[in-house]
């Protein structure tokens, strides 16, 4: 069996497929995922006082370790059905496999908007825990209104003198705990109804030039750097020409992560109605693996075609 990503997906179905008895092999360059930089995950059950992304994935990684799964330090590059399964092009060559779950993952969106491609690596960040400590008692912002923008806020204003949440809706979408603890923060200001159009800087970020939507007014806000949440692009270009995706580029499934190819799986945050939260990712990576060993040990697979999955 073969386990494309190392996030907490992959390595989840990873453990449970080599505990299964499965020879497995996960390709990941880079084995951990995003999660490697967050500093507290607040709602994986067991930890009352939250675990850093840094500590639990690597306990995940070496429990698949212990269990026999064999980790090859490539990405996945190429895939097509071959001789009852699948033939896979990595960086390292090419193997075969009777099934294979597709666990790769996502990159954040960008906004497209002016001066973003200059200054990405600039002052322009996706990671609060990395980057926050260079903005000591400066001014930032961020843009988003979910959980991930909301826990990195709070990361920030450990560090920086103010940070500006940047938010188009006139209401936070992110779990209630996050957001009371944002509108608490002396450190931490919010604009509702505001969208960012360019970011300005030469070498740089040097700030934002901002809507606001309620009035129509436009304002030049000076910021000494600026983080993006505003949700994520599925890793799924491979899968294209394999299957039907939805219109977010994500995979159909059943609730058994199974797509309608045999042999065929997806878990985390590269599946139809993912709710890309840890706990949610590990659960697609356990039942994953499980519906894979059960189709390798002879069961049938009957997995709703993308056209059903896309019904319920």
């Amino acid at each position: 069996m073969a386990v494309a990503g190392g996030g907490l997906a992959g390595l989840t179905a990873a453990l449970f497929a080599a505990r299964c008895g499965r020879s497995t092999v996960v390709l990941s360059s880079v084995p951990g995922g995003p999660l490697l930089s967050v500093t507290r995950i607040e709602d994986f059950p067991g930890f009352p006082d939250g675990v850093a992304g840094y500590e639990l994935v690597p306990l995940v990684q070496d429990q698949a370790l212990a269990a026999g799964a064999v980790f090859e330090m490539a990405e996945l590059e190429g895939l097509e059905p071959a001789d009852n399964g699948w033939s896979l092009a990595t960086g390292a060559g090419e193997l075969r496999a009777g099934a294979v779950i597709v666990a790769t993952g996502s990159t954040p969106r960008e906004l497209g908007v002016p001066g973003e491609e200059r200054l990405t690596g600039h002052g322009i960040s996706h990671c609060a825990s990395c980057d926050g400590p260079l903005y000591r008692d400066r001014v930032v912002g961020i843009v988003g209104g979910g959980d991930s923008a909301l826990q990195e806020a709070l990361e920030l204003a450990e560090h920086v003198r103010e940070v500006i949440v940047f938010h188009r809706g006139t209401a936070f979408s992110a779990q209630e705990t996050y957001r009371q603890r944002v509108l608490e923060s002396s450190r931490i200001t919010v604009r509702y109804q505001t969208v960012v159009e360019e970011i300005l800087g030469e070498e740089t970020v040097a700030g934002v030039r901002a809507q606001d939507l309620a009035t129509g007014g436009i304002a030049d806000i000076e910021l000494a750097g600026l983080f993006v949440y505003i949700g994520t692009v599925p890793r799924t270009e491979l899968l294209r020409d394999l299957l039907p995706l939805d219109d977010r580029g994500r995979v159909p499934t059943d609730g058994r992560m199974r797509t309608e190819l045999p042999g065929l799986l997806a878990a985390g945050d590269v599946r139809s109605e993912s709710a890309a939260q840890a706990v949610a990712v590990a659960g697609d990576g356990a039942t994953a693996a499980l519906a894979a060993h059960g189709y390798l040990a002879g069961g049938s697979w009957r997995a709703a075609s993308s056209e059903e999955a896309a019904r319920r």
